[in-house]
């Protein structure tokens, strides 16, 4: 496993990157998953015996990397979670597209999702919400690289609501097309609400250049 990457540390919370394909949390896979990761980065780094309190408050897909924010308290659990659930946290995704859409837009849909563990869009399903932009257009491989708000945090959203516009994301072997490339879908952007200081903190990082990012400039 690479070095963990820490974008920034306190008392009350730490946040990191996520590498693609490792997991947020353990699942029956028993791979090893980011809320280990940086409980052994804290024992190590703190010579804790025993085990570390680590508070799980979001989540990102495995294959999908970036951004993650964990608290280092209960205390800071429970409000940045709660941050999280008013939809007071910003989150911004970098994705490419197959083709190209309107320069800015919203997209609304109800997505439900199936026991084969696939998101579809259904009007038994949840409200999912996001807006997007266009930030630059490929013709020679006619894709586009966008930023994308997500304003709800429904499983696979992004993915789903791009895909059953005829816009897959690039990369992506469940909804868009075989292909054996890393998805194209990276948390480059998070912006909360401190749970103990209350001070606006805004994180920023790119994806790696390579792979189908090296058609943008990032």
């Amino acid at each position: 496993m690479n070095k963990l990457e820490v974008l920034y540390e306190d008392n009350h919370i730490i946040v990191v990157i996520k590498p693609c394909n490792v997991l947020s949390q353990g699942d029956n896979t028993g791979d090893f998953s980011m809320v280990e990761i940086v409980k052994e980065y804290l024992k190590e780094k703190y010579n804790k015996p025993g085990n570390v309190y680590l508070g799980l408050v979001h989540r990102l897909d495995r294959p999908v990397g970036g951004i993650m924010v964990f608290a280092k308290t209960s205390k800071a659990a429970s409000r940045l979670s709660k941050s999280f659930l008013e939809h007071k946290v910003t989150k911004k995704y970098l994705a490419i597209i197959h083709g190209r859409m309107d320069k800015k837009g919203k997209l609304v849909d109800y997505l439900e999702r199936t026991s084969n563990g696939n998101t579809i869009v259904s009007k038994n399903g949840k409200e999912a919400v996001l807006t997007y932009e266009e930030l630059e257009y490929n013709k020679d491989n006619d894709c586009s690289l966008i930023s994308v708000d997500l304003e709800t945090g429904r499983h696979h959203q992004i993915r789903v609501q791009f895909a059953s516009r005829g816009h897959y994301l690039l990369g992506d072997q469940r909804y868009g097309v075989e292909d054996k490339q890393q998805i194209c879908l990276y948390c480059y952007y998070l912006a909360f609400e401190h749970p103990v200081t209350k001070q606006v903190l805004e994180f920023k990082k790119n994806p790696e250049n390579k792979g189908y990012w090296t058609m943008f400039t990032l």
